[in-house]
């Protein structure tokens, strides 16, 4: 599935020519993802600055800690996508890649899908930093919610996180969403067990779409 928005912002599949724009994008992104990116339980969290300047990016970099960095990444991304395309398969999961003026900038994700009487999905993303604050994750995440509604005939949708995660939080409040209630030690983050805020959608909520409703409320064309 393809979806093209406005502000020349893409949702398309992930593809395994990703890999490197996907490696720049995480490292130089490290510090910012951090605090929201899911751990293993009993697995070590990485500590201090792991962030490296965009300009800095380069692999043939003679820094062997960046190098490493892209690497485990690149490495990161191809098991991601082959995990990501069973899901797929299975009618589980979403994925898309977030494509801004033709570039890799992130990504936002169907999961934990469930047909029949329960038609609910939940909804994930995450963006480069040097695209926030330009309403960008709203408009990919009302997409998102538009195809899972009209596309893939889903009746509720829901966004989980972490109450201290301000930014996350003012885009489902841009776009509607309603608070739920608190899931307590929902996902295991940076390290520990962490409670998360609930937020909802209906379909029913939205007869004519988010993307209209949202693109018209900032004085966007639709695309």
């Amino acid at each position: 599935m393809r979806l093209v928005g406005p502000q020349s912002l893409v949702l398309r599949a992930l593809k395994r020519s990703d890999a490197a724009a996907f490696a720049e994008v995480r490292v130089a992104n490290r510090d910012w993802l951090r605090p929201w990116d899911a751990t293993l339980p009993g697995a070590s969290v990485p500590g201090g600055s792991a962030a490296w300047a965009a300009s800095s990016l380069d692999e043939q970099s003679s820094d062997p800690n960046l190098r490493a960095a892209l690497k485990e990444e690149r490495t990161a991304f191809h098991f991601m996508r082959r995990a990501l395309k069973a899901r797929a398969r299975r009618g589980e999961a979403l994925p898309f890649a977030i494509e801004i003026a033709g570039s890799f900038r992130g990504q936002v994700s169907v999961s934990d899908i469930q047909w029949g009487s329960i038609g609910s999905a939940q909804i994930g993303y995450w963006i480069d930093s040097r695209m926030a604050g330009r309403g960008l994750v709203p408009l990919a995440v009302a997409m998102t919610v538009d195809a899972c509604f009209f596309e893939l005939g889903l009746h509720r949708v829901e966004i989980n996180i972490r109450p201290e995660n301000a930014k996350s939080l003012r885009v489902v409040e841009k776009l509607g969403f309603r608070f739920e209630g608190v899931r307590r030690g929902y996902m295991h983050i940076a390290g520990k067990w962490a409670d998360h805020r609930s937020y909802a959608l209906l379909a029913d909520e939205v007869p004519t779409g988010l993307t209209s409703l949202y693109t018209r409320d900032r004085g966007w064309a639709d695309g």
